[in-house]
């Protein structure tokens, strides 16, 4: 047995929740389970939408196309929208998971921290002051703001002679993040002929994305959930503290700056091709714990699988809910999240407030 096994929690002290002791065939019959979950939600993704579409249509649209109009909303819509959702979703909810990890914090996320804020705000610098049209120049503006406000938020909650706490990540992060919301609204009203692009891509959305984007972002996302994974091992040995870690072969410093370039590669790939989107990285990695434990590889292979379950999931519902209208992923995965952070921060009584 490992010494994480043991019962060591990444986020805190130990936890000896019943999921803990579960054996690796029960872990890999939850995955497989979750594999199929998630397939169910990518058909629902392709069959549902503002136009309805007969089932039997929808499967002839998808392996035998033939030009007709269902057919192009299928495969050139619908099937781009869920393999655009599917990339993304796992790329915030592995960011997420490794977010908590490096920090120790279980209130991280990408978004509640601000790193998606300054992503955006990058990229909106990006448009408005250097005339950036493309999402290749947006992809490099949205690492470098997410790099740039990571480093800002961490300096800013570690500062000071008391130890840094969850709470303090959190509230630098909600500083950080409103001042970046303040500049990105500032500079849209400046620049109007930037402001339709702007409106559009700054809600969170996976609608109206080409397949363009998706191939665009994809070899940031899959250099970042490499990154990611190899990481795994030595988190796991760092979750016991860093002299025991080094002990056991693992590098603190090397291993969180690798965890950053990770973090940067998932969030700024993941933001740049459809806008700020919160919650996911914190919802997921949390429900997965309660299956997995702290084990850094299963709860990094569960977040891949179930967090573009839940993406897809809040699309789909958030095409049905105002039909023939829909409401934007974003806004459907903030009003999900909000509970649950409230419940995470009053489960753990914010002492420091």
């Amino acid at each position: 047995m490992s010494l994480v096994q043991q019962g060591v929690h990444p986020g805190g002290p130990a936890d000896p929740r019943p999921s803990e002791r579960a054996a690796p065939r029960l872990r890999a019959a939850g995955l497989i389970a979750a594999l199929l979950l998630l397939l169910v939600v990518m058909v629902l993704s392709i069959s549902v939408g503002a136009r309805s579409i007969p089932f039997g249509t929808v499967l002839r649209g998808l392996f035998s196309p033939d030009g007709t109009e269902n057919a192009v909303i299928v495969r050139d819509y619908r099937l781009t929208r869920t393999l655009l959702g599917l990339a993304v979703g796992a790329g915030l909810g592995l960011a997420g998971a490794l977010m908590q990890a490096l920090t120790r914090n279980p209130l991280a996320d990408p978004g509640l921290l601000g790193i998606e804020s300054g992503a955006s705000a990058a990229v909106v610098a990006g448009i408005g002051l250097f005339h950036v049209t493309t999402l290749a120049g947006y992809v490099w503006f949205a690492l470098a703001g997410a790099a740039l406000t990571a480093a800002a938020v961490y300096t800013l909650g570690t500062a000071g002679r008391s130890a840094a706490s969850p709470i303090r990540l959190v509230l630098a992060g909600t500083a950080v993040n409103a001042s970046l919301i303040a500049g990105i609204s500032t500079l849209t009203f400046l620049d109007r002929d930037s402001f339709a692009t702007l409106r559009t891509w700054s809600v969170g959305t996976l609608a109206g994305r080409s397949d363009t984007v998706l191939v665009q972002v994809t070899p940031f996302l899959l250099a970042g959930v490499v990154l990611a994974l190899a990481l795994a091992g030595p988190l796991n040995a760092l979750a016991l503290g860093d002299d025991i870690g080094s002990a056991l072969g693992a590098r603190p410093v090397r291993t969180r700056a690798l965890g950053a370039v990770a973090v940067a590669l998932l969030c700024g790939a993941a933001t740049a091709a459809v806008g700020p989107i919160g919650f996911v990285g914190l919802i997921v990695p949390h429900a997965v714990r309660l299956v997995t434990g702290p084990d850094q590889r299963w709860l990094f292979a569960y977040c891949l699988v179930l967090s573009p379950v839940l993406l897809l999931g809040a699309d789909v519902l958030g095409r049905i809910l105002v039909r023939p209208d829909e409401l934007a992923v974003g806004i459907v995965t903030a009003a999900l999240g909000a509970p649950v952070l409230v419940a995470l921060v009053r489960r753990r009584k914010v002492p420091q407030l």
